[in-house]
């Protein structure tokens, strides 16, 4: 498969695709499934909303998602993903939840779904694109939430990777994309108010080197 960012660490093979959930298990050494579930859950979830989920992957966080939400209340998520692979498990994977629907859409180009939502998520995406690629997937997520709604990334926290537990720091420059280095180290807050974003919060996860950043429109 040829990538359309080589050193980008987020365009997955199928085989890697196949069996994403499974190499995230091991790579957190069983923790990745935990931080997940309290991440969603700070998300602050009310049955009607409706969440727009760029690059969904397989659809586990969607599948979280739904457990707080109702159709009866007009509940819906969209789930965006460009893998085949990935669509396939996401359907498999979010079955029961008839309001959760995959579409296959990049999200790193400028498109419009026709429609706007409560919430817009990305979850260990945006950190593995060059930064003027990352500045049209917000823009994408600006143009798809209503007036007050919320964006939430689930990503890398900042950090200073030099100050990381040696064995910490070897995982990461083995198993991380050169975009992640780049993206530790910029001041999101800062990124997200130059399009308007303001009220900000953060919560953090595994020992700080994960953050669920929420920002309002």
């Amino acid at each position: 498969m040829e990538k359309i960012y080589p050193d980008s660490g987020v365009e997955l093979t199928p085989l890697i695709s196949r069996h994403y959930d499974f190499l995230m298990k091991l790579g957190s050494y069983g923790k990745y499934q935990g931080f997940i579930n309290r991440a969603i859950h700070k998300m602050e979830i009310k049955p009607g909303d409706t969440i727009l989920d760029l690059g969904c992957g397989t659809g586990k966080n969607a599948c979280l998602m739904g457990n707080y939400l109702s159709e009866e209340e007009g509940a819906k998520v969209v789930g965006l993903d460009i893998s085949e692979v990935m669509m396939e498990q996401f359907v498999a994977n979010c079955k029961h939840f008839p309001f959760i629907v995959p579409k296959k859409q990049r999200v790193d180009e400028p498109f419009d779904l026709g429609e706007k939502f409560d919430k817009v998520f990305i979850s260990f995406v945006i950190h593995g694109f060059p930064h003027e690629i990352r500045k049209k997937i917000i823009k994408n997520a600006l143009l798809h939430l209503k007036e007050g709604g919320n964006f939430f990334i689930l990503d890398f926290a900042e950090f200073n990777m030099d100050e990381m537990p040696a064995l910490h720091r070897i995982i990461f420059k083995k198993v991380e994309c050169k975009y992640a280095f780049d993206y530790i180290e910029k001041d999101w807050k800062e990124i997200l108010a130059e399009f308007g974003f303001h009220d900000f919060r953060e919560d953090l996860f595994m020992k700080n080197y994960v953050r669920l950043l929420k920002a309002v429109k």
